[in-house]
Order: structure tokens, then C-alpha cells, then sequence
């Protein structure tokens, strides 16, 4: 299964701590899956068709790790 790493912010960690307790989640894992996949059902069913344009540079809007520990994605290879 592949794998995705993600900075959560602490402003995240308390809205995904919420989605858990209101869906009785019992890992952060799975309420990410959950909330992809209901944000996917909502895109399809409004459009019939899945459109992700307006998700586009969502993820760079994020706070950047000050101090990452790879300076680039073939670091994580190399090193």
C-alpha cells in the first residue's frame, strides 16, 4: 500500500481529533482515508464526474517544515 507523510498543523490535528471522536474513528490513518473519500463522493456527485481543479496547490498553502530533514525528494533515496 503506498504511504503518504503529512505535516499536520496543530489547527489540523484538532479538527481531525474532532472528525474521529464524531465518526468513532480509532486512528488518524483512517480518518484521513475517510475524509478523501467523502471529499471524493461530494466532487463526484456534485459534477457526476470528479473534478479537482479547485483542489490544486491545497497542499503548498500548508505551513513549510522549517527544518526539513531531506532537501529534496531524491534525498529520501540516496541518503
Amino acid at each position: 500500500m503506498p504511504q503518504l507523510n503529512v505535516h499536520l498543523t496543530p489547527e489540523f490535528q484538532r479538527s481531525l481529533a474532532e472528525y474521529m471522536r464524531l465518526r468513532d474513528l480509532k486512528t488518524k490513518s483512517e480518518a484521513v482515508r475517510q475524509a478523501v473519500l467523502e471529499a471524493l463522493e461530494v466532487q463526484i456527485s456534485r459534477r457526476r464526474t470528479a473534478d479537482f481543479g479547485s483542489w490544486l496547490g491545497l497542499g503548498n498553502r500548508a505551513p513549510q517544515n522549517p527544518e526539513p530533514r531531506f532537501r529534496r525528494d531524491d534525498d529520501l533515496w540516496t541518503e
